[in-house]
């Protein structure tokens, strides 16, 4: 019931986030997976269609729950090969060595508001707190977009096609 009310409330704040200017539903620092989640779909997919976001959660969701990849949802998200910042000296990304590639694309990773930031979280809360549209890639731990053609896709499995992207899991 206490998901029920956390729903209600999450809704109505993103129908009155409409009325003045689309923000941050999400607290990032109280719900961090929710909030990368929320981003990965927003890049991967923000101008699909909802199977297709919500395929996209789904996948990270599969991943987590693999042993082959780390075990929260943002350590899914922000996994990639990495080297030491030239600054700093902290690991950062190596560009286009990331699992999702707009997170070492080397452009900022700051949402623009408006309804595709929104629409992004709120499929992020119904896979996360009420695991909504989970299993609809019927296990798939991989995709790409349909106008891409990667190597890596011979040697998994296809589940099938959601939107722009095409879905495979391990055989």
């Amino acid at each position: 019931m206490r998901h029920l009310f956390t729903a209600i409330a999450f809704v109505i704040a993103a129908f009155s986030a409409h009325a003045t200017e689309a923000k941050n539903i999400v607290d990032y620092e109280k719900h961090p997976d929710m909030y990368c989640l929320a981003l990965n779909v927003y890049y991967e997919a923000r101008g699909s269609n909802l199977a297709d976001q919500a395929a996209v959660a789904d996948v990270v969701m599969n991943r987590v729950r693999d042993t082959r990849y780390p075990n929260t949802i943002c350590d899914v998200v922000y996994q990639a090969k990495t080297k030491p910042s030239w600054k700093t000296g902290e690991p950062v990304p190596i560009r286009n060595q990331c699992q999702f590639s707009w997170y070492c694309d080397g452009k900022p990773d700051i949402p623009a508001k408006g309804d595709a930031w929104v629409n992004a979280q709120q499929v992020a809360y119904l896979m996360v707190y009420l695991e909504q549209y989970r299993g609809i890639t019927e296990g798939a731990t991989h995709y790409h977009a349909d106008y891409v053609n990667p190597r890596w896709a011979r040697d998994f499995q296809l589940v099938g096609r959601i939107g722009e992207h095409i879905f495979y899991r391990w055989e």
